[in-house]
């Protein structure tokens, strides 16, 4: 009966955790200001940053065959698809276009990934304890980008963003203590 109860609440957890980052009230909306420099790194990294979660999580998942980490990157993709709505209404380049799984643009990034992989492949746990930082720093990096835009279209989905990232964060806590 614990197992059962503890299944649906991983369910329930990994439910509302990839409840789709809503783009809809970004998709029409027509820009009135130009962004700020500020704005502008923070759109190109957070696309960068999501795609970090995304392909540490699809390799991770790769490695111990726990839902919790294709179910999260799958919610990661959904991320960065609408950071990437906000790049295309804006007309930046994307920093991701072209990339495969474990490539990126911004180099410490790219070193952030090599370091998170191998970490995530040492124990289950660890991996775990991988995806609880990578959506802490998120949650960290979203909360300091919203108070720095002036944009409403940036500032709904960098908060939807991070309530995603909470959830996430939550997850893994979850998990860990299962598996520790």
């Amino acid at each position: 009966m614990q197992r059962i109860a503890f299944l649906f609440f991983l369910v329930l957890v990994l439910a509302l955790a990839s409840v789709s980052v809503s783009t809809a009230d970004t998709a029409t909306a027509v820009p009135t200001a130009n962004l700020t420099n500020p704005e502008i790194a923070a759109l190109l990294y957070m696309r960068e940053e999501e795609k970090l979660a995304h392909d540490v999580y699809v390799t991770l998942a790769n490695t111990w065959r726990l839902p919790i980490f294709s179910n999260i990157a799958q919610a990661e993709q959904r991320h960065m698809d609408a950071v990437k709505t906000l790049l295309d209404r804006y007309g930046l380049a994307d920093p991701a276009a072209g990339h495969g799984v474990g490539v990126f643009t911004d180099s410490t990034l790219q070193a952030q990934y090599a370091h998170l992989v191998a970490q995530g492949q040492l124990s289950l746990a660890d991996a775990l304890r991988v995806g609880e930082a990578i959506e802490a720093a998120d949650i960290a990096d979203l909360t300091a980008h919203i108070g720095e835009t002036a944009q409403a279209d940036i500032k709904t989905v960098f908060t939807n963003l991070k309530r995603g990232s909470e959830s996430h964060l939550q997850a893994f806590q979850s998990q860990l203590q299962r598996f520790s």
